[in-house]
């Protein structure tokens, strides 16, 4: 059985998706949920679907190696952030190589980079009059937004559109297509 940890920050709809999507699934299983906010709605969403999910703190994090053992201890197969705001810690990182990965609301390289999440990418989308948009898996490393990609998906932004607008594709594609790259990259 191959198992995922997953970081989240917010509401956890794509941490919910995911775990739906393996939940009677005989070779993936989603053991943990992690956040660095004791009152993320994702921590709700993991215990209504059975996953245990349990928030830290920035210490924990980057100063010790609390979340560290706590993920040794679950032997995660892929760490999956969903939606996660800090950025990585390198001993983390050199501890699960090609391991973690990332969703961005944007086609990288354009819209990445410290800041560059959620509602402020599809603002700087609209801003700048971008036709075309979408979503970018990748490997997480130590500069925000710079792991090597895995996949890319595109939708088109239509003059009319607002930012908001522009979120609602972005969270179809995502809600479409990051179960699916994470299954794939779990049977490689």
């Amino acid at each position: 059985m191959k198992r995922i940890v997953i970081f989240a920050s917010g509401s956890g709809t794509n941490a919910e998706n995911i775990i739906t999507y393996f939940k009677n699934s005989s070779f993936v299983s989603v053991v943990l949920v992690l956040t660095n906010n004791p009152h993320a709605k994702v921590l709700d969403r993991a215990k209504d679907l059975e996953v245990s999910a349990m928030s830290f703190n920035r210490m924990a994090f980057s100063k010790t190696d609390n979340v560290l053992q706590l993920l040794k201890a679950n032997k995660p197969d892929l760490i999956v952030l969903a939606g996660f705001l800090w950025k990585f810690p390198d001993f983390i990182l050199n501890e699960f190589p090609n391991k973690v990965i990332n969703i961005h609301p944007a086609l990288l390289p354009k819209y990445g980079g410290k800041g560059m999440y959620g509602q402020y990418v599809h603002e700087a989308i609209v801003a700048n009059k971008e036709v075309e948009t979408g979503i970018t898996i990748h490997y997480v490393n130590e500069h925000y937004d710079k792991g090597a990609i895995i996949f890319q998906t595109t939708c088109q932004v239509k003059s009319t559109e607002s930012a908001q607008d522009v979120a609602v594709k972005i969270h179809e594609l995502e809600m479409e297509y990051f179960p699916k790259v994470v299954e794939q990259l779990l049977k490689n």
